[in-house]
């Protein structure tokens, strides 16, 4: 399947890619990076900017900062995941705090869900 974008959204996105959080670096370039599989950062799907995506097992990897734990941001998560099922993707999501924690664990929930262990 081939997932359309909003193009308006990919100058957003490419100052996403710029900007990244201290979180979303980690994983990228300590983990994500190195797979053997496609790992696309702040791709824009349809309305969407989503902060990772393994297109081959149609995987999206969201990093929770705070503002995902208001309610706003609490109820436009679950839409947009709804969405992104609809689509045939799956969402992992892990917080800020997952990142800084328990990387190694994170990484290997990533790892389960591409059948890579």
């Amino acid at each position: 399947m081939n997932e359309t974008h909003n193009s308006k959204l990919t100058e957003n996105s490419q100052t996403l890619r710029t900007n990244m959080t201290p979180q979303e670096k980690h994983i990228w370039y300590d983990f994500l990076k190195h797979l053997p599989v496609t790992v696309h950062r702040q791709k824009v799907i349809e309305n969407y900017i989503v902060d990772f995506y393994i297109a081959s097992a149609k995987i999206v990897v969201e990093i929770d900062g705070a503002q995902h734990y208001k309610e706003d941001g609490k109820k436009a998560d679950k839409e947009r995941d709804a969405r992104l099922g609809e689509l045939g993707i799956t969402v992992l999501r892990y917080t800020n705090r997952d990142i800084d924690r328990r990387f190694k664990g994170v990484c290997w929930d990533i790892k389960r869900h591409l059948d890579l262990l």
